[in-house]
């Protein structure tokens, strides 16, 4: 058998302005990636540990490093499911792998998985962070050419924001994004003014394991579980409370459940939704292969940081092409 070698990196890349979401704010996006060498050809996947699911850098290299004897002994992705949790580390090391066996058999991503190469790009939401309504309505403005984009609230002032945003981009398409910021009353309050701006979709509006008032609540906007939503698991459970779901690779624990969870939830009337993390193109390529089918994609990531990977994904815009296997897969 051919020698694998694990290599696992640490990097930070300066978020261009700072980002502000109902948790907080980041400067930085702290990325952990895992480098799979094979034969001569290497496999390479990124995630971002999120401490809202417990998770820090040091943590996820730590479980990495606890799998590094079966990895380097030929540990498979069928295996590397049960090896461990779904979560930031086993993204990484699910996405090294896929590229990996990419690289080893000489096809792309869209081969091995039986697909011809897309030739149309993907439109991706661009997200305006939470701030005041000045600030939120000049950054609409400068993205007011953007088709979509994802309006970050949870704040005392979400009314005057979400109007500040559509002031300032009048013909994009909106999606909100509360990050489990909002109780019943704002949602009560906030409801005919979504209806009013019209706006697309709304992501995660209560705590997850909070949100049974869902069940009762009107939904004339539909509601997407993020937060709520992390693999198959669960699913029947928030059909009552969710009209769609919002798809993640950290959160999945790689490529290969997240392929499975979006069949399964369609397969039982899910909208779909694919997200990710503040990362680089790294961590969107394989993201990329999901959101193909998907009616609201967010992978805007590299967009929002100062600098990205090289080479990266290619952008026109909000619309972005398909990986290279140069970058991934």
């Amino acid at each position: 058998m051919t020698e694998r070698t694990l290599h696992i990196a640490r990097d930070s890349w300066p978020i261009e302005g700072g980002f502000t979401i109902a948790r907080g704010t980041k400067t930085a996006a702290e990325t952990v990636t895992v480098i799979l060498k094979e034969g001569g050809h290497t496999g390479r996947g990124e995630c971002v540990p999120y401490a809202r699911y417990n998770e820090t850098v040091t943590g996820v290299i730590g479980q990495i490093e606890s799998i590094r004897p079966a990895l380097e002994s030929g540990l498979t992705r069928e295996e590397l499911q049960t090896a461990l949790p779904p979560g930031a580390a086993r993204n990484a090391a699910d996405c090294a792998l896929w590229d990996l066996e990419a690289k080893k058999s000489g096809k792309d991503i869209f081969a091995l998985l039986g697909h011809s190469r897309p030739d149309r790009p993907l439109i991706t939401a661009f997200t305006i962070g939470l701030g005041t309504p000045e600030e939120m309505g000049r950054k609409a403005r400068a993205a007011r050419n953007r088709p979509v984009l994802k309006v970050k609230l949870g704040g005392k002032d979400d009314l005057a924001c979400l109007q500040a945003v559509r002031d300032g981009a009048p013909d994009a398409r909106l999606i909100v994004d509360a990050n489990e910021g909002w109780d019943t009353a704002t949602y009560e309050q906030m409801i005919p003014a979504m209806e009013a701006i019209g706006i697309a979709l709304i992501e995660q509006p209560f705590p997850a394991g909070d949100d049974d008032a869902l069940q009762s609540l009107p939904r004339p906007v539909p509601i997407c579980a993020d937060e709520a939503a992390h693999t198959r698991h669960g699913l029947e459970e928030l059909r009552r409370r969710y009209d769609f779901i919002n798809i993640k690779l950290d959160k999945t624990g790689g490529l290969t459940e997240a392929l499975a969870l979006e069949k399964a939830a369609r397969n039982m009337g899910f909208g779909i939704m694919v997200g990710c993390m503040l990362a680089t193109s790294l961590a969107m390529a394989p993201a990329w292969i999901v959101a193909q089918g998907a009616e609201f994609v967010d992978l805007d990531g590299p967009l929002l940081l100062s600098r990205d990977r090289s080479p990266g994904l290619r952008f026109d815009g909000s619309a972005i092409h398909p990986p290279e296997p140069a970058l991934w897969g």
